[in-house]
C-alpha cells in the first residue's frame, strides 16, 4: 500500500519506481480521449498556423469555442457544473496536446481552464459556482484573470486599482488599470483583484463584462510572440460588482493569487513539454531531408548531439511533469478519503506539491526555451525565416519564463517553501542534513554507506550524492544566514538550480527504471541513454552552482573541504557521452521522430 505522502519529500527520503507513474501508464480511455484531442488539433489548429501569426484575434477565440463544445474547456471541473471532471494528469495530457503547436492558442486556453477557472472552482460561493462554471466549461463564456498592474508584477500585493462599497452597499465599486491580461479582447468572465478600503491585501472579485459599466480595453498589445493571443490594459471606472460576487474572503485575495498560480505553474510545464516535442520533430524531419556536402545533415555529429539533448530535456521532463501531477492526485485521494471537502483537497494538495508545481514551470519554460532554440540553429537561416514552423515557436517559447512568476521568482520561492516546510516540521529536512553530515565524513574517508539496490546502480549513487549534497548545502546555507538568506537572491538562485536537477534526475532515473521492470532492460536501451545523458549534464550544472555557493559561504578549511567533498560527490557517470547521443539519434532518425511517448 501506497504511504502517504507530502510534497517535497524526495529532499528526504527515497523513491521507489513504483510509486511514479509515467506517461506510458495512460490507460485506454486517455488515449482514447487523447486521440480526440489530436483529431481536434490536426483540423482546427494545425492548417490554421500562418494565420495565426497574423494577429487574428477572432480565430483564437473560434478556436476556443469549438474547443468547449468538446468539452475540452471543463476538463477540471466537476460534472455537477457542467464538466469532465478528470484527473489531474489527463488533464494534464490533455492540455500539452491542445497547447503543442501555437502559442496564441496555448495561451488562450492556458489562461481560461487555469486561472481564468480556478479561482471560482476553489473559492466561489456554491451560487458563483453554479452560475460561472458551466457557461466557462462550455465556452460560452471565455474567461480572463486580471492581476498584474504597471506598478505591481511579481509583487501582486502592491496593486493600486481599490474597491469602494457604494452608498447603497449592494455593490463594490472598482477602479484601477490592469495590464498584460490575456483574453481580454473576447472574455466575458473577469476575475479582478483589488483592495477594499485600507487593507493589507487584495480581495478576489467575479463579474461579467456586460453587466458592468466602467469597464473599457486598451489596444491589443503589440508583442515579440503570441500574435493573435489577445493582450489588453483593461481600465476599471467605478466599475460595479455585486457584494455577493467577492471570491473566497475579504483581505484574502493574495492567497488565491498564489494559490491558483500553483496550478498554472505546473499546466504550463505540460504544454512547454508538449511543445518541445513538436518543435524537436520538425526538427528531426528538416535533419533527415536537408543535405549538406551531399551528406543529410542528421549524419554529423554536431547535429546529433543537438537533437540527442533535445530529446533527453523533453523525456526527462516528461518523467518529472507526470510524477510530479500523480503526486497531487495521490494527495487529492488521500485528503478527500479523509473526508475533505473535494475543493479544500485540491486545493491542500496543490498547496503540499507548490515546490514541485515551481520546480516543473521552470524546468518545462527553460526545456522548450533551448529546444526551440537549437531548432532554429538545426534549420540555419531558413530557421530564421517567418516561413518556417520553428521560427514562432521560438519567439512564444520567450513569454514562459516570465508568466506565472518569473523563473527568478519560482527559483527563489522554491528554497523558501522548503525552508518553510523544515521550520514547521512539515519536512524532516534538518534531521535528514545531520545525517547527511555524519554519512558524509564516512564517504570522504572511503567507507561507503549502503544504497538502494537497482539495474542502474551507477545513476542511483549518482542522483543519491547529488541529492545529498543538495541538502548539505541548504544546511550550510541556513546556519550561515538565517534570516537574512531571503536577501540572497543568488544563493536562492543556485540553491534552486541543485533541487531542481535534483528532482529531475530522479524523476527520470525512476520512470526508467519502472520500464525496465515493466520490459527488458535491453529494450529500454535509448530510454537508459538519455537518463544518463542528462544526469551528467546535471552534474556539471550542479557543480558550478556549489562551487559558487560554498566560496560564498565558507572560508578557509571549511571552504576547501566542502570543494573537494562536491567535487567528489558530482563525480560524472563512467560513460561515452558521445557515442550515448549518437545513439539517441540514430534511433531518433530510425523513428524519424520522437518515439517515447504515446
Amino acid at each position: 500500500m501506497r504511504k502517504e505522502k507530502k510534497g517535497c519529500e524526495f529532499l528526504v527520503k527515497d523513491s521507489n519506481f513504483n510509486d511514479v507513474f509515467i506517461i506510458e501508464e495512460f490507460d485506454e480511455t486517455a488515449q482514447q480521449m487523447l486521440q480526440a484531442t489530436r483529431e481536434f488539433v490536426q483540423k482546427e489548429i494545425y492548417p490554421n498556423l500562418q494565420e495565426l501569426e497574423k494577429n487574428n484575434y477572432s480565430l483564437v477565440e473560434e478556436i476556443m469555442k469549438k474547443a468547449g463544445d468538446l468539452g475540452l474547456l471543463g476538463l477540471n471541473i466537476p460534472e455537477k457544473y457542467g464538466g469532465f471532471g478528470m484527473g489531474f494528469n489527463l488533464s494534464m495530457l490533455i492540455c500539452g496536446e491542445i497547447s503543442s503547436y501555437s502559442g496564441s492558442v496555448a495561451t488562450a486556453y492556458g489562461a481560461h481552464t487555469g486561472i481564468g477557472t480556478y479561482p471560482i472552482l476553489y473559492y466561489g460561493s456554491e451560487e458563483i459556482k453554479n452560475k460561472y462554471l458551466p457557461k466557462i466549461a462550455s465556452g460560452e463564456w471565455l474567461s480572463c484573470y486580471n492581476l498584474t498592474e504597471p506598478n505591481a508584477g511579481s509583487d501582486a500585493n502592491a496593486g493600486s486599482t481599490s474597491a469602494k462599497l457604494s452608498e447603497d452597499k449592494k455593490y463594490y465599486e472598482i477602479s484601477g488599470q490592469k495590464i498584460w491580461i490575456s483574453n481580454a479582447g473576447f472574455a466575458e468572465v473577469f476575475i479582478v483583484f483589488a483592495k477594499i478600503d485600507q487593507d493589507e491585501n487584495i480581495t478576489g472579485f467575479v463579474l461579467e463584462k456586460s453587466n458592468s459599466n466602467g469597464i473599457s480595453l486598451g489596444d491589443e498589445e503589440k508583442k515579440l510572440g503570441l500574435n493573435s493571443s489577445s493582450t489588453r490594459q483593461v481600465f476599471y471606472e467605478k466599475t460595479k460588482v455585486p457584494i455577493d460576487q467577492i471570491l473566497g474572503e475579504r483581505n484574502k485575495g493574495f492567497k488565491i493569487a498564489m494559490n491558483s498560480l500553483n496550478v498554472g505553474r505546473i499546466k504550463l510545464c505540460a504544454a512547454t513539454t508538449a511543445a518541445a516535442e513538436k518543435v524537436l520533430n520538425i526538427s528531426i524531419s528538416y535533419a533527415i531531408q536537408r543535405k549538406q556536402f551531399k551528406e543529410a545533415i542528421i549524419n554529423y555529429g554536431a547535429i546529433k548531439e543537438k537533437l540527442a539533448n533535445m530529446s533527453t530535456k523533453i523525456y526527462c521532463s516528461n518523467a518529472a511533469l507526470y510524477r510530479a501531477g500523480h503526486d497531487i492526485e495521490q494527495k487529492i485521494k488521500e485528503l478527500t478519503n479523509k473526508d475533505q471537502d473535494a475543493t479544500d483537497a485540491k486545493l491542500n494538495a496543490l498547496m503540499s506539491y507548490a515546490v514541485e508545481c515551481a520546480i516543473m514551470k521552470v524546468h518545462g519554460s527553460e526545456v522548450i526555451k533551448e529546444v526551440s532554440d537549437e531548432s532554429i540553429q538545426i534549420h540555419g537561416g531558413m530557421g530564421y525565416s517567418s516561413e518556417c514552423m520553428v521560427e514562432p515557436a521560438y519567439r512564444d517559447a520567450r513569454i514562459s519564463r516570465i508568466y506565472e512568476g518569473t523563473n527568478e521568482i519560482n527559483r527563489m520561492l522554491i528554497v523558501q517553501m522548503i525552508f518553510k516546510k523544515a521550520i514547521k516540521k512539515d519536512l524532516n529536512i534538518f534531521k535528514e542534513i545531520k545525517k547527511i553530515r555524519k554519512n558524509i565524513f564516512w564517504n570522504y574517508i572511503g567507507i561507503k554507506t549502503k544504497h538502494n539496490k537497482s539495474k542502474l546502480k551507477n545513476e542511483k549513487i549518482a542522483v543519491k550524492n547529488l541529492k545529498s549534497l543538495t541538502l548539505l548545502l541548504i544546511g550550510l546555507c541556513g546556519q550561515k544566514y538565517k534570516g537574512k538568506l531571503v536577501k540572497e537572491q543568488e544563493i536562492l538562485l543556485r540553491l534552486a538550480d541543485l533541487v531542481i536537477e535534483t528532482y529531475v534526475c530522479e524523476s527520470a532515473l525512476l520512470k526508467t527504471e519502472k520500464l525496465i521492470d515493466m520490459n527488458t532492460k535491453d529494450s529500454c536501451r535509448i530510454q537508459i541513454y538519455m537518463t544518463q545523458n542528462y544526469i551528467n549534464n546535471a552534474l556539471n550544472i550542479a557543480l558550478i552552482s556549489s562551487k559558487e555557493i560554498i566560496t560564498a559561504s565558507s572560508n578557509g578549511l571549511t571552504k576547501k573541504l566542502l570543494q573537494s567533498i562536491a567535487s567528489k560527490l558530482l563525480r560524472h557517470l563512467e560513460i561515452n557521452v558521445k557515442e550515448i547521443r549518437r545513439e539517441i539519434c540514430k534511433q531518433l532518425e530510425k523513428d524519424q521522430k520522437y518515439s517515447f511517448t504515446i
